[in-house]
């Protein structure tokens, strides 16, 4: 079965430096140590697992004041290992205005990527925010799909003040309104949505233009209602993500088939979504 991991990280020490002082805690937070990859030994992770990755980019530069994981540095992983790295999402930090457009307009015309991640809780910004309604409607126009994180996230977490995150950000009513807004604009829910499952669940549901990958988190811990959404009125909703390295592929990979669902809700999670939504 085609796998196509749509969460990637590149896992190299350009990677861990863009997050700045958060990797202690999430060091913490995933009970382990984040060590730099090569570039090689990342791609052959990749390979041992039988994914198809999208590589995900980082700028924090405006909350932490680190430099980011560009958007040319994943470009380059993918022109590099094209028979393992088939997309990349693009980071965009809304609170650089004009700069952010005009790296959306390089990322879709010249690197040719499928879209944009955010992270609302480490960028520090809800996307129904409307100060930053310029950037999405360039988005829209230029036919980026976008990745959105929702729910809480260990970056940050059990430090003081979260180091001035709020988790509240990351809710799903702010893609609710992102997506009635910019009915358009492809967006995929990133994460399970705890402790907001439900709500994250209704979204769903309720917006053709919204669609949720499951990164993040182990399979066998899923809520009890999510698994069974995901086998039935969900099915044609989900896609794979692992949030490589967070978690490692045997464990993932197995923990979904362990959930037993059916070949045909199978083939559409790892790849069939992804593919007729994203046209990957």
């Amino acid at each position: 079965m085609r796998i196509i991991d749509l969460h990637c990280y590149p896992g190299t020490q350009t990677w861990i430096d863009a997050q700045g002082p958060y990797v202690e805690a999430l060091a913490t937070y995933w009970k382990r140590h984040w060590v730099g990859k090569t570039e090689e030994a990342v791609i052959d992770e990749f390979t041992t697992a039988g994914v198809e990755a999208c590589l995900v980019a980082l700028d924090l530069e405006t909350t932490v004041a680190t430099p980011p994981c560009t958007n040319d540095y994943v470009h380059g992983m993918w022109k590099r290992h094209p028979q393992r790295v088939i997309q990349c999402w693009g980071t965009l930090d809304p609170f650089k205005g004009e700069l952010a457009i005009r790296e959306a307009r390089h990322a879709m015309r010249e690197l040719g990527f499928i879209g944009f991640h955010f992270h609302p809780i480490m960028q520090h910004f809800a996307v129904n925010d409307r100060r930053f309604y310029p950037l999405f409607e360039e988005l829209a126009q230029l036919g980026a799909a976008v990745m959105i994180d929702v729910g809480t996230t260990g970056m940050g977490a059990g430090m003081p003040g979260g180091m001035g995150a709020r988790i509240r950000h990351a809710h799903p009513d702010a893609i609710d309104d992102l997506a009635a807004d910019f009915p358009a604009l492809k967006i995929v829910m990133a994460h399970p949505g705890w402790p907001w499952v439900d709500e994250t669940t209704a979204v769903a549901l309720h917006k053709g233009n919204v669609y949720w990958e499951m990164s993040g988190w182990a399979p066998k811990h899923f809520p009890g209602n999510l698994k069974v959404d995901i086998r039935g009125r969900l099915q044609d909703k989900i896609m794979f993500g692992s949030d490589y390295p967070s978690l490692p592929y045997e464990r993932i990979l197995r923990e979904w088939q362990e959930l037993g669902y059916k070949d045909e809700v199978m083939e559409k999670i790892m790849h069939g979504n992804a593919e007729r939504v994203l046209g990957l």
